[in-house]
Formats: C-alpha cells, sequence, structure tokens
C-alpha cells in the first residue's frame, strides 16, 4: 500500500499530475498543411501528372485508335515549324504585356502610396479591384465596342476633328496586349502597393532633406525596394498571358494566333489531347527556364 502511494507521489511530481509530453512539432506543422496541400493535389496536381501521362500517348484516350507511348508529340515544333512563330508571337505579347502592366501598376501603386491616405485609399483599392468583379467575357466583349471601327474611340475623335480618318485598330496585337493589360494590370498594381506601403517614411524623408531629386527618390529608392513587388507581378502576369486565349480570340480575330489558342483548339476542336498536352507542358518549360535565367541576374545584382 504504501509502494503503491510512493509510486503514485512521484508520477504527480511535487507540481500534480505529470503532464503529457507535447506533440513533435511537424505534426501540428502537417495538420495545419494537409487541408490546402490535399486540395492542391487534387485540384492542380492530378490534372498536371495526367495531361503529363497524356502527352507522351500517340491518341487522345478516350478514342478507339490503340494508345501507344511516344514522344513524336514533343516533336511537334521540329515537325510543324510554323508553331515556332506562334510560340515567339505569344512570347512577346507576354513580353509587352508585363512592361506595360509594371510600368503603368508601379506608378499608380506609388500614387496610392505617396498620395493617397485613409478611406480615399480604401476606396481606390476597391477601384482597382472593381474588374475582377465583373466577366472577363463581358470585359473583353466591351474593347470591341471600343477599338473597332466607328466605334468609341472613332466617334470621341470625330467630336473633336470631324474629318479625321478612323483610329479604331480591332483586330491587331495591339488590341490583344490592351485587352490583356486590362485584365491583369490589377495583380501588379496590388503586388507594387504591398511592397511600397511597407516602405518606411523616414527613408523618403531622409532622401529628400539631402537634397535627392523626385526621379532620384523613385529610380534610386521606391524602385529597388519595391523589386519584390515587381517580380511577383511579373510572375503572376507572365505566365497566364502566353497561354491566353480568350483576349487573341475576340480581339485579334485572324491575327490573334497565339499558343494559348493553338492549344484550345487541340482540346476542343482537332480532339487531339496529346498534342495540346505536349504543347502545354514545352510552353511551360520555356517559361520557367526564362524565369531560372532572370533569377540568377537578378541573385547577382543583389548580391553586387
Amino acid at each position: 500500500m504504501q509502494n503503491d502511494r510512493l509510486t503514485s507521489a512521484s508520477e504527480r511530481g511535487p507540481s500534480g499530475p505529470r503532464s503529457r509530453r507535447p506533440l513533435p512539432p511537424w505534426v501540428s506543422t502537417t495538420a495545419l498543411l494537409l487541408p490546402t496541400y490535399g486540395w492542391l493535389t487534387l485540384a492542380v496536381f492530378l490534372p498536371l501528372l495526367t495531361m503529363f501521362v497524356f502527352s507522351f500517348m500517340s491518341a487522345t484516350p478516350m478514342g478507339k485508335a490503340p494508345i501507344i507511348f511516344t514522344l513524336k508529340q514533343y516533336r511537334a515544333f521540329i515537325d510543324q515549324p510554323y508553331l515556332v512563330g506562334i510560340g515567339i508571337t505569344s512570347l512577346l505579347i507576354g513580353f509587352w504585356t508585363t512592361l506595360f502592366c509594371a510600368v503603368l501598376g508601379f506608378l499608380a501603386a506609388v500614387a496610392l502610396v505617396r498620395s493617397t491616405f485613409g478611406k480615399t485609399r480604401e476606396m481606390l483599392l476597391i477601384l482597382i479591384l472593381l474588374p475582377f468583379w465583373t466577366n472577363g467575357l463581358v470585359r473583353v466583349f466591351s474593347w470591341t465596342m471600343v477599338l473597332r471601327e466607328n466605334g468609341f474611340l472613332d466617334s470621341l475623335l470625330h467630336m473633336i476633328a470631324p474629318d479625321a480618318g478612323s483610329i479604331g485598330f480591332l483586330y491587331t496585337r495591339y488590341a490583344v496586349v490592351v485587352g490583356l493589360v486590362h485584365g491583369y494590370l490589377p495583380y501588379m498594381i496590388l503586388t507594387c502597393y504591398i511592397a511600397l506601403v511597407a516602405i518606411d517614411d523616414a527613408i523618403i524623408e531622409a532622401a529628400s532633406s539631402l537634397g535627392a531629386r523626385w526621379w532620384t527618390i523613385l529610380f534610386k529608392i521606391l524602385m529597388p525596394l519595391a523589386a519584390p513587388g515587381l517580380i511577383s507581378g511579373a510572375v503572376l502576369i507572365f505566365i497566364p498571358v502566353i497561354g491566353s486565349f480568350m483576349e487573341p480570340r475576340i480581339l485579334g480575330g485572324r491575327v490573334g494566333v497565339t499558343m494559348g489558342t493553338v492549344i484550345e483548339d487541340q482540346f476542343t476542336q482537332a480532339f487531339n489531347w496529346p498534342l495540346g498536352a505536349s504543347l502545354s507542358f514545352t510552353l511551360l518549360a520555356v517559361v520557367l527556364a526564362i524565369f531560372a535565367t532572370f533569377s540568377g541576374v537578378l541573385r547577382r545584382g543583389t548580391v553586387a
């Protein structure tokens, strides 16, 4: 009996009942990340893996043709050289769209951070997010009313100069870039805004008190400190833009043939899923190679 009491007392310890051993940190971390990564696995990784397997097939698996695993689909750029020109066009459209978004988005974010406060800033942020509240197809079709011949731009010009010709440029690559910039500009504004709002005002005040001009502050202080926002915005814009198909098809017409429209046609019209999948992964590999190259340049610039 006495031994039982001693054993019980030793288990309780001087400060009461013995506390349970805490779980390892990786258990709680895994429990927190499991729902997110589980959803990503079901909604993103598994479909991508399925399309990757399709890209090595000789025919669409839902058809009656025999399935043979081959690398033939990845030779499309060699067997069909016109795809190289389409790919270069898509990359150029992505480059110009990202460049215009970077310039306009950065300047808009600077104005938003440095010139507005309180409710005015909140209202402007809501106006920036407003395009996301409307259907993308409606936004694109609205540009056809603006950019077409005898559209809104022409009507505005003829009010000022009645004898002027048409300045409508619908069904051109310029129209495609305009529509893409309109659709993706909020991404750049928000990422730059988040980077700029974190900059201490004392840095700007110190530069001004030392005689720095506004352009020196803009290019030597604000832009380097906002570089993470610019890079994040560029990634968020460039990757989906080169694969977009709605804006090129509606605003570009016959000249709006991009890799996005070609890939869409392979899935919806030609019913050649293996070729569409191989083109998608080839384009993805090119994009990853471009960003890997520029990330090395940026890293060397930061170290220097």
